[in-house]
């Protein structure tokens, strides 16, 4: 099955941070992608901007050098390349003085989609939005994407959306999540709204329990200084595990538009109930035979930073009550990993003898590394033996069932980027579900930092702490197996 790919309208969209690493590895192969794919228009420019003082030439010649690195050579030739680099301009620019701002003035063209993206430190969001109104530059209509993080905390969080607010609405702002743009989270979405099946067996009275796994091979490597006063609560648990628990227990939104999906996931964070500490598990990996450890990496032999954090979940509501969600995810795991598990209920009453066993259904969606969808079922084992009850694996792996390799699925920024300029806030966080999201995050944190709770230390390339797996056995449950 070949993908249908909508052009979108013609735009300018500004860099801002060109010459930095997400620009490198992410936004400039991914639109390179959807220009070569045919979605974007050729008129459509793109222009860096950052403090690198350089012309376009060397500019094109940095993004030539990135598509190269960071796009498969199948999906890369030298007629696209070539034309999408013409696309190209560079304009030097000082974010916090005068330098540049006339020059990318002048490059702005009327009466075609504006977008500026903010890949640079929150720091500076301040800056570029006062000076992109203080030079005429955004016009009302323009649009600003923001990377997280969105805050360090609420009080942090409530600052940067009233500073961007200061200059421009809500309905300008997408802030960037791109665990929203990979297919199988909104495939989540189209599995429960799309399809009677799952949606009446949605709730506690069928589910027993959900998991939510985010789990990376990598440490903190050359992040150090940041994670060090982030966290993995502040880094993953705020914002991507709780997107993923939003779209995974929201109530069916009345149409599927930015506002009503939105509303219904800010329902779904101010339900949550506190987290009680024994339901909290903090860890920091230990030195590996080739990887050196936590405190190693940060350089601080004293930090009380989690690297993995596991924690049990209610959500007070109708839909869910009595039904926990067991959130994990951590550094130096045993395998790079994200899914969705859901574990429904047995049978209340089985008509098969203790023999044959008894096995519930599992609804596993896998978001990372090979995005798809599976669903065990339960049969009878082959053979002359009598009942016995297997788990068989209804698996529905996107690149085989559609027919298509995998790298053909965009990646999640290139579907990210294209919706800001079709104006789709669809998959982007609103200002109040931020706030809501630390008011729930805030408490915890202040919680074991209050306790003087010290991280479980973790083997390198494990599950992760014992006390994690005990967070699930005590409840006569198991983790699914990472790898």
């Amino acid at each position: 099955m070949v993908s249908r790919v909508i052009p979108v309208d013609d735009f300018d969209l500004v860099i801002f941070g060109a010459t930095g690493d997400l620009a490198r590895r992410k936004i400039l192969p991914g639109l390179y992608r959807r220009f070569r794919d045919g979605q974007m228009p050729p008129e459509a420019r793109i222009i860096g901007a950052a403090r690198t003082s350089q012309d376009a030439d060397a500019f094109r010649a940095f993004v030539r050098g990135a598509i190269e690195e960071f796009t498969p050579p199948d999906k890369q030739d030298g007629d696209s390349l070539t034309a999408f680099l013409a696309r190209l301009s560079y304009v030097a620019i000082d974010a916090r003085g005068t330098e540049g701002w006339s020059d990318l003035a002048a490059t702005m063209r009327p009466k075609v989609i504006q977008a500026f993206y903010f890949s640079v430190a929150p720091a500076l969001f301040g800056d570029l939005a006062e000076r992109l109104h203080g030079h005429n530059i955004a016009r009302s209509d323009a649009r600003i994407v923001v990377e997280k993080p969105f805050g360090h905390d609420l009080a942090t969080a409530k600052a940067l959306n009233a500073t961007l607010a200061a200059h421009f609405d809500e309905s300008q702002i997408y802030r960037i999540d791109h665990y929203l743009g990979k297919e199988t989270v909104q495939n989540l979405m189209a599995i429960r709204f799309a399809n009677i099946l799952f949606e009446p067996l949605w709730n506690a009275q069928y589910v027993d329990h959900v998991q939510i796994t985010v789990a990376e091979q990598v440490g903190v490597g050359g992040r150090g200084a940041y994670y060090d006063k982030s966290g993995a609560m502040r880094d993953m648990v705020q914002n991507h595990l709780m997107q993923l628990l939003c779209l995974t227990a929201m109530e069916p939104p009345s149409h599927f538009d930015p506002d009503a999906v939105r509303d219904e996931k800010l329902k779904v964070i101010r339900a949550l109930d506190p987290v009680r500490p024994e339901d909290i598990v903090r860890g920091q990996y230990k030195a590996g035979e080739k990887t050196a450890a936590y405190l190693t990496d940060v350089e601080d032999a004293k930090s009380r930073t989690e690297s993995f954090v596991a924690m049990k979940v209610h959500i007070a509501n109708w839909r869910w009550n009595g039904t926990p969600f067991y959130l994990r995810t951590g550094k130096r795991m045993r395998a790079r990993m994200s899914e969705i598990v859901i574990h429904f209920k047995e049978p209340p009453h089985s008509i098969f003898d203790e023999d044959a066993g008894t096995k519930p259904n599992v609804l596993s969606i896998r978001l990372q590394p090979d995005e798809g969808i599976d669903l065990s079922v339960t049969i009878k084992e082959p053979g002359p033996g009598g009942m016995r009850l297997v788990d068989v694996p209804l698996d529905m792996t996107f690149a085989e069932a559609l027919g298509a390799d995998a790298a053909d699925v965009p990646d999640a920024y290139e579907r990210l980027i294209m919706d800001v300029i079709r104006g789709n806030q669809t998959l982007f966080m609103r200002g109040d579900e931020v706030e809501a999201a630390w008011r729930w995050t805030d408490p915890i944190i202040e919680g074991w930092q209050g306790r003087n709770d010290r991280p479980v230390p973790y083997e390198a390339f494990s599950s992760g702490p014992e006390d994690a797996l005990m967070l699930l056995h005590r409840d006569g449950r198991r983790w699914r197996e990472v790898g």
